[in-house]
């Protein structure tokens, strides 16, 4: 999956800091109501990864207690990301 383009389906621009309030609450709920939905494992992590990038993320066990494998994947993505941060 793009980036750019997730963000521009969800917010209709690719730089979400420049939304407004309003915008992006619009844009976070489409997304929200679309990850509780998706089915197909990938779309829902990717889909996952860009709520985390966004700061609304739900956490992995939440978000994944019916899917193990994306649950641990989500657990090691959050890891990585932890680990880069601190670094």
């Amino acid at each position: 999956m793009d980036l750019d383009a997730l963000l521009l389906h969800y917010f209709d621009t690719d730089e979400p800091e420049a939304l407004s309030e309003a915008e992006r609450a619009r844009g976070e709920e489409r997304l929200r109501i679309d990850f509780g939905v998706e089915q197909e494992p990938s779309r829902k992590f990717a889909l996952w990864v860009v709520m985390e990038g966004l700061g609304i993320a739900p956490l992995p066990a939440e978000a994944f207690d019916e899917e193990p494998a994306l649950r641990v994947a989500a657990e090691k993505y959050l890891d990585a990301a932890w680990k880069l941060e601190r670094d």
